[in-house]
């Protein structure tokens, strides 16, 4: 496994072509790799109830944080701020999630999770549990958090990132 940027048989190729690591040596294809192969019995898990898993985060950040403000809401569930306003509203509809308007700033809402939004994540919380139990048994319980502490050092060198509480 050549893990160079480019090796004697890119010899023929452009210097911009010989410059591009192979793919299986691409971090940001191995990522989306990494990803699909967690999150695939997420799906499968979820695909149950009909809930997507953009939903699912949404929930679970509003479960571990409590009320938060939309944009925030956004921020931690990895949603872009037009798309989580979308699914809000579906939400709300369901009645999964309330909104209010911020008593400090009426242009904003407060985004908090209602007894059904929480009884979705306890009705899948064994098997969400379950399939993480798997996968930390496949590949180690230290080397996941070593990873985990990885990817946060990744996303934030400086480590001034707030951790959760």
């Amino acid at each position: 496994m050549n893990d160079r940027p480019h090796d004697t048989k890119d010899a023929g190729k452009s210097d911009r072509q010989a410059a591009l690591r192979h793919t299986h040596r691409s971090l940001p294809i191995a990522l989306l790799r990494a990803r699909e192969h967690v999150m695939g019995p997420i799906r499968e898990m979820l695909n149950k109830s009909g809930v997507s898993e953009q939903k699912w985060r949404v929930l679970r950040v509003l479960d571990e944080n409590g009320a938060m403000e939309q944009s925030h809401v956004a921020a931690q569930a990895c949603l872009l701020l037009p798309s989580l306003t979308r699914m809000l509203h579906a939400m709300e509809r369901d009645s999964q999630i309330t909104r209010a308007p911020d008593r400090r700033d009426g242009r904003k809402s407060i985004v908090s999770i209602t007894q059904i939004g929480q009884q979705i994540l306890r009705d899948h919380a064994d098997e969400s549990a379950a399939i993480f139990a798997a996968l930390e048994e496949r590949y180690g319980a230290t080397r996941l958090e070593t990873l985990l502490d990885m990817l946060d050092a990744l996303i934030d060198p400086s480590g001034d990132r707030p951790q959760p509480k």
